[in-house]
């Protein structure tokens, strides 16, 4: 299994890394959308979602997406674009989210089963994040700096959790998930923030940077959670196939859904 999961990261990340680098933002944009509806697909798995109900779900997800592109473009009668307001809207309406709503929905351990809320939700965690990427993407470097918390914090999570074990962080719903693992996702981040100031990669303050990786951090344990919470309540193990060793495109962008909303909201 750790095989394949350090398999697919080999496989996947250069190609996505360079296409954050290499593509102009509309491609960026467009190649997002696509592994969006795989996401959205796994997300109607997960909702028990009708094909009718799906098709309409990908339909209103896929037209907020157009209409978010079109608000960055500039026209002869307002020359600065409309996005200016609608995507911090948007990223403080997925920030609230992961912030308030869904530890609350952890700590009830609520299990919704209405598909529509639950396709309401789905929105509200996937088109934010598909935006974060798109505006960020004009700083293909910050993007990547920013994506690497997560990715450290979850790497560094699985790492220490199984090398010391301990404690479960929430049995009932995630059993894998130790305390041990959350000390070890801290301790990377704060050891890359720390390597960030001082190569002076990031002009802010070493206490800044901390509190945003950390924040970034805790988001991320927490969209991670709710994912597995949808996955015991829907009463499967992945929410797909497409990594192999890591399971669906919602498996790997959990963290990435939480976190990034914020980010977006401190650095656009």
């Amino acid at each position: 299994m750790l095989k394949l999961r350090v398999l697919s990261v080999v496989v996947a990340l250069p190609l996505f890394v360079a296409a954050m680098f290499i593509l102009p933002n509309m491609w960026w944009g467009i190649v997002l959308l696509a592994l969006l509806l795989v996401a959205a697909h796994e997300w109607a798995q997960l909702a028990h979602l009708g094909r009718n109900a799906e098709a309409v779900f990908f339909a209103v997800l896929a037209a907020g997406c157009t209409a978010l592109w079109f608000a960055e473009l500039p026209s002869a009668t307002h020359p600065v674009p409309a996005s200016a307001f609608s995507d911090h809207a948007i990223f403080a309406l997925g920030t609230a989210f992961w912030c308030v709503i869904a530890p609350c929905w952890l700590w009830l351990k609520i299990a919704v089963r209405k598909q529509a809320l639950l396709a309401v939700v789905g929105l509200i965690v996937l088109l934010p994040t598909w935006l974060a990427l798109v505006r960020l993407q004009n700083d293909a470097q910050l993007l990547l700096l920013l994506l690497a918390v997560i990715w450290i914090a979850d790497s560094a999570a699985f790492f220490a959790g199984r090398a010391l074990g301990g404690r479960k962080l929430a049995p009932a719903i995630s059993p894998g998930k130790t305390w041990a693992g959350v000390g070890g996702a801290f301790a990377a981040v704060a050891v890359y923030a720390w390597a960030l100031h001082f190569a002076h990669i990031l002009n802010f303050d070493l206490h800044i940077i901390v509190a945003i990786f950390f924040s970034m951090t805790t988001l991320g344990i927490v969209g991670d959670l709710l994912e597995s919470w949808l996955k015991r309540t829907a009463g499967i193990k992945d929410s797909g196939s497409i990594f192999p060793g890591h399971g669906g495109m919602l498996d790997r962008i959990d963290g990435v859904t939480a976190a990034l909303p914020l980010a977006a909201l401190m650095f656009t």
